[in-house]
């Protein structure tokens, strides 16, 4: 029989050799039991993130080849060197894809990594050497952890950025089209109100603008202008053509003008009613702007709270889906380790359905916009429980 590293280390633990070595060391003794966990913690944690890193490595290089083949006429046409191309595109472009597919990534790993320990028979050696199936799942748990804090430190700091330049390089070099937005109304203040007809979030311009200011029964003030831009400099609102009515006492005033600079409660990104910019936000600006849109009544603070839930929820799925992983492939079969991965694979994309489906249902309002990033996992957890119950039977 083939001895693999784990099996010859546990082995050598038993050894007279070792045994007066380790005497040396530890003169008042050692707990014996305690030095064999620890072996097998480190063994499998360092083993458990050497597959996780090269599932990352080997997945993101197939996804950058296809994503290369796709825009390489593109490049071309814009005339992008390689050197642009991979610092202004690719490093961009990368930790978002890294990010959304850590669980996944986990989850393959632990599969791969636990499959090929139960087709060595190393599994049966640590569970015949005193250590029960559920203290064999700690090292895979703190290795989760692990795993999951980088989600979150990448989700909250890296990725916002990373997203934002990478929408501006596409902007600059690959001819982006630009939609405007249309019919926006968002609620400046407590007693007033915004329309935008047309909306261009690139250019921070706006057409056919409506200010109104309300009073006890009827309106205070009313701004009109054929079209408003936001000057980043000033730090003010441009408008061009513009009308003023103002009621005073019962009287109305009339002023109109061709240019004035004025200052609103709201930034250009209060605008782009757009669910991609939330991807934009660090964890601290998407919850200062949930609770900003909370105030202003508009609504459009489901695509910002999806996103905060979506973070998080990403970060503990790896958890689930690493035990989960661990229940599938501990069990020896016979067919090896391919069972294990198609089996996996299986349980992977109906992962990512139903990530699909919630949070098609969040934005539509069917479902809670915090509950919808969450129900994989909540599925995901029964599923877990169920799997791991009947493989420590």
């Amino acid at each position: 029989m083939q001895h693999t590293p784990l099996i010859f280390g546990l082995k050598l633990i038993f050894l007279q050799k070792k045994r007066m070595r380790l005497g040396k060391l530890f003169p008042n003794g050692f707990n014996k039991s305690h030095l064999r966990w620890k072996l097998i913690d480190t063994y499998i944690i360092k083993k458990f993130l050497f597959s996780f890193f090269f599932a990352i490595s080997l997945l993101m290089t197939i996804i950058v080849v296809f994503d290369f083949s796709e825009n390489i006429q593109r490049f071309l046409d814009n005339g992008l060197s390689i050197k642009l191309i991979l610092t202004g595109y690719y490093l961009n472009f990368i930790p978002y894809f890294i990010n959304l597919f850590i669980p996944l990534f986990a989850f393959i790993s632990t599969i791969w990594f636990t499959s090929r320990l139960s087709n060595n028979n190393e599994i049966i050696c640590i569970l015949n050497g005193g250590i029960s199936f559920y203290r064999m799942m700690l090292p895979y748990v703190v290795g989760a952890i692990i795993i999951a804090f980088l989600s979150i430190l990448m989700s909250n700091t890296l990725v916002p950025k990373t997203n934002a330049n990478l929408d501006a390089f596409k902007r600059e070099y690959m001819g982006k089209r630009v939609i405007p937005s249309t019919s926006i109304h968002i609620r400046n203040s407590a007693n007033s109100y915004i329309f935008v007809d047309r909306w261009n979030k690139e250019l921070k311009q706006g057409y056919l603008f409506t200010y109104e200011e309300l009073g006890l029964s009827s309106f205070k003030k009313r701004i009109t202008a054929q079209n408003i831009h936001y000057d980043n400099e000033q730090h003010r609102w441009i408008l061009h053509n513009y009308k003023i009515r103002t009621i005073r006492a019962g009287e109305e005033i009339f002023t109109t003008g061709e240019i004035m600079d004025t200052v609103f409660n709201i930034k250009p990104l209060d605008l782009n009613q757009d669910e991609h910019y939330s991807e934009q936000m660090t964890y601290r600006e998407l919850v200062q702007y949930i609770r900003t849109e909370k105030e202003r009544g508009t609504g459009l603070a489901k695509y910002y709270i999806i996103e905060k839930h979506r973070r998080l929820a990403n970060a503990f799925g790896t958890l689930i889906l690493t035990l989960l992983g661990l229940g599938v492939a501990a069990e020896k079969s016979r067919r090896g380790v391919g069972v294990h991965i198609f089996f996996g694979l299986a349980l992977a994309f109906t992962f990512i359905f139903f990530q699909q489906i919630s949070n098609v249902f969040s934005v539509s309002g069917s479902i809670p916009p915090g509950l919808g990033p969450w129900i994989p996992n909540i599925i995901f957890t029964f599923i877990c429980f169920f799997i791991l119950r009947n493989t420590t039977k």
